[in-house]
């Protein structure tokens, strides 16, 4: 009776696996040959050098059998903005868009939603965000860019970086901040000081120059770009994400069979899991970089001061995100945009958007 049983779920085993080599093979013979023509990222930055290059330079070749031919240009090398992508994925110049979210915000506040200043007081909780927004994220790239959005992507945590001493997020009163996106720059508000618009290239000379006494960054770009040769303090208190997204426009991905898209979005997804796993990693080597306070392979040390912050500081957090972000953006923003915010992340940060 044993012996039969064995050759049963033997017999079993083998026919379930029949079954699974049927159905793989059919859908990879079905993967269509094409060409996909991306734009990056910053060239000298982490995410675009360890995974935007290397997943268009052979990863996805590479996956598809040789079917799947990719090609990617960093916004740097293109001379580019980062508000721009968007627009020219739209018109066709382009397949696929890696971007920020901060940046395009400007064509539709809906997709700040996902990244407001001081939403997300860590990791977990910025995923959690993502996976409860992604709806509307899909919607609203549908609806603007005529694109499909493929995912979303972490920077490191967006900290405040200042050339005098920053003790408490009081302190940041009067101070002039240099900020990338609008909900940044409600933030800075809130705390009492001013924000000041300067592309990412210019702010070491800019707080060289006393043209802005703090900028907000994440903890590895700003390491990157030698901030800590310009910066002495920093409160470790996310008052950002730093979110960027994926997007395919429609002009394609309306042309793919559903074994093609299930393949490339595949790709994405295992790419962006990647890029969220190192921007935890990369958080605390580039506070010890910064600092010099423990391992850093990534350059000599800097010395900068990293205050933790207190309960306090968490509650002004609180405060500004509640009564000065919150309102701001939904000001700028339609009424069917914050019910979509109220009905999906707001469930996850705690607190709802009121107009």
């Amino acid at each position: 009776m044993m012996l039969k049983t064995r050759h049963k779920m033997a017999a079993a085993a083998a026919i379930a696996g029949a079954v699974a080599l049927g159905m793989a093979a059919p859908a990879a013979a079905e993967i269509q040959s094409l060409k996909i023509k991306a734009v990056g990222t910053w060239s000298n930055l982490t995410n675009y050098y360890d995974f935007e290059k290397p997943f268009y330079s052979g990863d996805m070749t590479k996956a598809s059998g040789g079917k799947i031919q990719t090609q990617i240009n960093p916004i740097t090398e293109l001379g580019l903005k980062g508000w721009e992508v968007m627009r020219l994925l739209k018109l066709g110049v382009f397949d696929v868009a890696h971007g920020v979210y901060g940046y395009v915000a400007s064509e539709d506040p809906a997709l700040e939603g996902v990244d407001l200043s001081g939403a997300s007081a860590d990791f977990k909780q910025a995923r959690e965000v993502v996976k409860a927004y992604e709806p509307v994220i899909r919607k609203r790239f549908n609806k603007v860019f005529n694109a499909h959005y493929l995912g979303t992507f972490r920077w490191p945590s967006q900290f405040i970086w200042c050339n005098q001493p920053i003790n408490k997020v009081t302190d940041l009163k009067d101070k002039k901040i240099r900020v990338y996106s609008t909900t940044l720059g409600d933030f800075v508000e809130g705390v009492g000081g001013t924000s000041v618009t300067i592309a990412f290239a210019e702010v070491v000379p800019a707080l060289q120059k006393g043209v802005a006494d703090c900028g907000i960054t994440g903890s590895m770009p700003a390491f990157q770009a030698k901030w800590h040769e310009v910066i002495t303090h920093a409160m470790v208190m996310p008052v950002g994400a730093g979110l960027g997204f994926v997007a395919m426009s429609n002009k394609l991905w309306n042309t793919l069979n559903k074994e093609t898209q299930a393949f490339i979005q595949k790709q994405y997804d295992d790419l962006t899991d990647r890029q969220w796993a190192n921007a935890e990693k990369e958080d605390q080597e580039a506070l010890n970089c910064l600092s010099g306070s423990g391992p850093c392979s990534k350059g000599t040390p800097g010395s900068v001061k990293l205050t933790q912050p207190s309960a306090s500081d968490v509650k002004e957090r609180e405060r500004v995100l509640r009564d000065f972000v919150l309102k701001k953006w939904a000001a700028r923003c339609s009424a069917e945009c914050i019910k979509d915010w109220n009905a999906t992340a707001a469930k996850v940060v705690g607190v709802k958007a009121v107009k």
